[in-house]
């Protein structure tokens, strides 16, 4: 099998050492080229026409935001943007989503970092991943569909039911993490305000990442996002964000009102995890819980939405078609945990029918 080829753009001459170990560590890759900025990145791509860029965001002479919207344009390759782990820094990675960066990489301690063991795996990984044949089909079509309905883009409306649980609104549960801030604009900006129901959402991403990205789903959408605070009472017509580094939990109290918990515990791979969320929402919400599985590697989320299905609640899962990577989603199907299977940009209109 051909190794994938590789191109590493970054302006620190530390940090382009250090990728280049690091690529050249496994045996899938091939280190192609490095270089120093976004113009030298962007002359190399066009001349070496290589299957995946390691792409910083903060250079001189050509930042990776700009190298990337040029990349994008000419449909060279997919890119994984190698993120400083700041504020700033995940402003300008949810920029890159959404211009069509495959994912990101936090570098561990900020814009320079010697030290990237800690996510050498993560890197390698996304880097193959984004390899992966069909993945720039993929990337393209939902950029140009975000950009498509974002001047137009307005809630789908509601059709008018009664929902006979005692507390009058459903709860949906929502796991996704590989591709997942660009997708979820492409679902969650379509969700009316006045949903009957409250979102629990887990999108795998490093703690220091969180506000910006609830801050980012705020201002696109009618709903109310906010990051899940312990002891704060669930309402619906909300969204919750689970925080890094903390599982997001509900409990209901004697009273009936329903309460968001987020504690440390128990460890898990990923922290949040989609499986603890979405069990605790069936466990409080039962039947009345729909379990939404989208783009992400791996199998977080996979068991509770085969648990959500048996329970009598609504399962979605992201198709092939549009998902970046289907890892999360391909795993509910193929245990038996999907009632429907939808592109992401139908994902919205199962929700607001299974309501």
């Amino acid at each position: 099998m051909a190794r994938i080829r590789t191109l590493v753009v970054d302006d620190s001459a530390l940090m382009r050492r250090t990728l280049r170990q690091i690529v050249e560590q496994d045996p899938e890759l091939e280190l192609i080229g490095v270089a120093r900025d976004g113009i030298d990145g962007l002359t190399k791509a066009r001349e070496l026409r290589p299957d995946v860029i390691s792409m910083d965001i903060n250079m001189p002479q050509m930042d990776g935001i700009t190298a990337l919207q040029h990349i994008m344009a000419e449909n060279i390759c997919p890119v994984v943007m190698v993120s400083s782990l700041t504020q700033k820094g995940a402003v300008t990675t949810f920029e890159a989503m959404e211009l069509g960066a495959f994912d990101y990489v936090a570098k561990p301690d900020g814009t320079v970092s010697a030290d990237m063991s800690a996510v050498t795996n993560e890197l390698l990984s996304k880097l193959k991943f984004a390899a992966r044949r069909g993945s720039m089909h993929r990337l393209t079509g939902s950029a140009k569909r975000r950009k498509e309905r974002r001047p137009t883009a307005a809630p789908l409306a509601l059709s008018h039911r009664t929902i006979s649980n005692a507390l009058g609104y459903k709860a949906v549960a929502l796991g996704i993490s590989t591709g997942g801030p660009s997708t979820l604009m492409e679902v969650l900006p379509l969700l009316p305000k006045e949903l009957p129901a409250a979102i629990f959402l887990v999108q795998h991403m490093p703690a220091s990442f969180i506000t910006s990205f609830a801050n980012r789903l705020s201002n696109s959408c009618a709903l109310k996002v906010v990051e899940a605070e312990g002891g704060v009472i669930v309402e619906p017509g909300t969204c919750y964000v689970a925080q890094g580094d903390h599982q997001l939990i509900v409990m209901q109290k004697l009273s009936g009102e329903i309460v968001i918990r987020t504690p440390a515990y128990p460890e898990t791979l990923f922290m949040p995890s989609v499986d603890v969320m979405m069990n605790a929402v069936l466990g409080v919400y039962g039947q009345f819980t729909v379990g939404v599985l989208m783009t992400g590697i791996g199998a977080d989320g996979a068991d509770a939405m085969v648990k959500i299905k048996r329970a009598g609640g609504h399962t979605i899962a992201e198709s092939e078609e549009t998902a970046v990577v289907f890892g999360m989603p391909r795993e509910a199907i193929e245990r038996g945990g999907a009632c429907v299977v939808s592109p992401s940009y139908a994902v919205a209109q199962e929700i607001i029918k299974s309501i």
